[in-house]
Parts: C-alpha cells; structure tokens; sequence
C-alpha cells in the first residue's frame, strides 16, 4: 500500500494534485488506516495517470470524470477524439511558429521572394537602407493589390538596376537623405532624375515609365509612406513637376499634352 506522497510519485504529481483531484471527485479518497493515514493501491496509480494525462492533454476536469466511468469502446472513441483535436492544435501552433519565425526573416513575412531578391540585391550595390525601406514599404501595397504583376515589375526593376545609371541613382538618393530641402544638390538629383526618366520614356513609350496599376488614393498612401521615410523626396517631387515630370510611385508627365505625342 502506498502513502499519498508515494502515490503522487509514482504518477508523477504532487501531493496538492492528489487532494484537487480528490476534491473533484475525480479519484476516490481511500478510508484512513488506524496510524491516520490514506494508503492507496497500484489501481489508485492508474487511475491517477489516467487523469494527469487527460487533464495535461487540455481534457476539462468535467470531461474527465465522464471518461473515467466509461466503459473501455467509449473511452478508446473518446481519446481518439482528443488525439485528432491534439493533432489539430499542433498543426496551427506549427502554423503560429512559422509566422513567428517569418518576424525573424523581416521583409518575407509580407513580401514574395522575387521582391525580397529585389531589395537583398540593393543592399549588396550599396544602395541606402533607407532606401531600400522605402521600396519594402512601397511594395508591400502593391503587392496586396496586383499580385499578379509582381513579377512583371520586379523584372523591369531588375532590368533598370543592371544600368549603372540607375545604381548611381540610388546612391545618390541614399545620399540625399541628410541633405537640406535647399541643398543645390537636390537640383542637380533633380535633372539627373528628369533626364533618366525622359529617355527612357522616349526610347520605351511613356507606358513603361508611368505603368503602374493602382488607384489614385493608393498612390497617395504610398507617396505618403515615402515622405515620412525619405523627407527630401517632397523636394524632388517639386523639382521634377518643374522639369515635365509628377508624382513619385506612379510617374507621369505633367504637361498632358505631351502625353499624346
């Protein structure tokens, strides 16, 4: 026979478990020997790993109870049952941890590898990380809205990012970061700016400057997301209006006239 503390040993509990299960009625509570004492037999050590197992698998206490008074075809559907929702529980903790672990991997949590390639590759030019955030925060909308063109934009910016022109373009908008919004050297971004975008306009159509899929109001919203990243582009903004060209994610001539041509 076995004291309570032995019990709870066997069944791997403590002794309080013992007496909240006793109090839930979930084991019975033996008659005491003639020293005082509660002695248990092995059956007591079964039933008592039977309800540490239930409970510890997330069985309420109620649920418990119930199956300790089923007969064995009863008990055998009923863990059955447990085990498939275990199963369950554990294919979305898995779930949970892998976006978890995405929260460690930054830009793939919210982005497709291609856009991610895109951004891991300014990096290795040298390009500023905040630049390279205004791109993040700029696709993730886009990719939200046409994610079916992702890959058609991403190729055109791995096209542009392979002409050295376009690289220097980069650095220097990283550069412009500390500048002032009366820098000369806004001005002079600005025409290096103007005079890249009007080439290729003129060498590939005015669609493959300005082709971007998004509404007005969304444009905004990441216009927006760019200025409070990138201060000095409201300048550039300005600067490049006075030289034919507006706006910033979705590109366009300013004069519409000249549109048409």
């Amino acid at each position: 026979m076995l004291t309570i503390g032995e019990l709870a040993s066997h069944a791997g509990v403590t002794v309080r478990a013992v007496r909240h299960y006793h109090a839930k009625g979930l084991l019975p509570e033996p008659e005491r020997d003639r020293a005082g004492y509660r002695r248990y037999d092995a059956g007591a050590v079964i039933e008592l790993v039977k309800i540490r197992t239930l409970a510890e698998a997330g069985v309420p206490l109620a649920r418990v109870r119930e199956l300790l008074r089923a007969d064995q075809e009863e008990f055998a559907a009923a863990v059955a049952d447990i085990d498939a929702r275990l199963r369950a529980e554990i294919r979305q903790r898995q779930r949970h941890r892998e976006r978890i672990v995405g929260l460690s991997s930054g830009d793939s949590l919210v982005l497709p590898p291609e856009v991610v390639d895109f951004l891991e590759r300014l990096r290795e030019l040298g390009v500023d990380e905040r630049i390279v955030q205004v791109e993040r925060d700029g696709w993730i909308p886009l990719v939200a809205r046409s994610p079916g063109r992702v890959r058609e934009w991403i190729a055109r910016k791995q096209e542009q990012i392979a002409d050295p022109k376009f690289v220097d373009l980069y650095l220097a908008l990283g550069q412009a970061f500390d500048w002032a919004d009366d820098d000369p050297r806004l001005v002079e971004l600005a025409d290096e700016l103007a005079t890249l975008v009007t080439h290729l306009a003129e060498q590939r159509g005015d669609a493959y400057v300005d082709d971007v899929d998004v509404d007005p109001p969304l444009a905004e919203l990441m216009d927006a997301l760019a200025f409070e990243t990138a201060p000095p582009a409201r300048r550039l903004i300005e600067l490049l209006a006075e030289r034919g060209w507006r706006g910033w994610t979705k590109l366009e001539r300013a004069d519409p006239a000249r549109r048409s041509r």
